[in-house]
């Protein structure tokens, strides 16, 4: 008897860490210390040396059922991006900087080809949002879960000064909600897509005209990280007064997270086009639009509150780092929470 044949390949361990280590050095900043492979990452506090009141701020996340979609599709390249995309969005949303990140995979089987490319999708998301990819870990479970399954999660560390942490608390009546749009469902609500489209090969394979591609590549696109458009608004010179990552709850948790009391976010539903997907995921499975938004970011990744004089400023800025943006709404005064008109 030995621990291979009790399901766990050490040799498979060992091949999958050789793979992954190409993609990982592609994210290593000049703060980390030591090699790959090492019991745990180690990071300089150079990065933060010139702040008043440096601040580390966090992020913890999984990219939840939307892995079921990848296993049927055997795609593995993406979710690795969804997985940093959680995370760093909300340290982000915070006026943060992710600085490194670490990954935990528990699988059934260990397949090293398969284990290098959710790695690499991971890489990328650490490339995207720059963040250095210091650690993580991958643990065979035979028997806890199925040999062609697994489960991804990660965490982030970033950092802010405490003079620029974003709170929501400096937002006031009349200031301006920016959209940014989102690049489809993200990694939220996924229970819900599986019971209302045919998750199979043949079923993720009906091509969409006006989506332009095939359900599964629509439901699979990864996550948008908001890292760079955010940089971007702040160094164009604009206060970021309050901000919501639009993730599990939609509309109706997220934004209201933002506020300060006596503070209510209006949002024109008619402000932009809801995407296509959104459409026939609410038609298909008949979910009523209240629903809709209560689950899902409609079209809108990040919500930004910031004065009305620096909307087109900041409009501008989201641009320039490649994404588009809208102006949703606007803050005004009243009960804490959200009306969408």
């Amino acid at each position: 008897m030995d621990y291979r044949s009790a399901g766990v390949d050490i040799e498979a361990g060992y091949r999958s860490v050789e793979l992954m280590k190409e993609h990982v050095r592609k994210t290593m900043r000049p703060e980390v210390l030591g090699g790959i492979g090492g019991f745990s990452g180690a990071f300089s506090m150079e990065a933060f040396k010139n702040m008043e009141k440096p601040t580390l701020v966090s992020g913890t996340d999984g990219v939840g059922t939307k892995l079921k979609l990848a296993f049927v599709m055997d795609r593995h390249d993406t979710v690795g991006i969804d997985c940093v995309a959680m995370c760093v969005n909300d340290i982000a949303c915070a006026g943060g900087e992710p600085l490194f990140f670490l990954d935990y995979i528990a699988c059934g089987k260990n397949v090293p080809e398969k284990i290098a490319m959710i790695v690499k999708g991971v890489a990328e998301g650490c490339l995207l949002s720059g963040a250095a990819l210091i650690g993580g870990e991958t643990a065979e479970m035979p028997g806890f879960y199925p040999e062609d399954e697994y489960d991804l999660a990660g965490f982030a560390v970033g950092v802010v000064d405490e003079k620029d942490i974003i709170t929501g608390a400096e937002i006031l009546d009349g200031d301006v909600l920016i959209g940014i749009a989102s690049s489809g469902v993200h990694s939220n609500g996924f229970s819900l897509v599986r019971k209302v489209f045919d998750i199979t090969p043949e079923g993720l394979g009906v091509y969409d005209e006006e989506l332009g591609c095939t359900l599964g590549d629509a439901l699979l696109a990864p996550t948008k990280i908001y890292v760079k458009a955010l940089r971007e608004v702040r160094e164009a010179g604009v206060r970021i007064r309050g901000c919501s990552h639009i993730t599990g709850g939609g509309f109706y948790e997220n934004v209201p997270r933002m506020l300060p009391d006596g503070i209510c976010a209006v949002i024109r539903k008619d402000s932009y086009q809801v995407p296509r997907l959104f459409r026939l995921l609410s038609e298909k499975g008949q979910i009523e639009e209240k629903m809709m938004y209560n689950t899902y970011n409609m079209g809108i990744g990040m919500v930004l509150a910031v004065r009305k004089e620096d909307a087109e400023t900041a409009i501008a800025a989201i641009k320039r780092a490649g994404e588009t943006a809208y102006v949703i709404g606007e803050a005004v005064s009243g009960g804490k929470g959200v009306d969408l008109v």
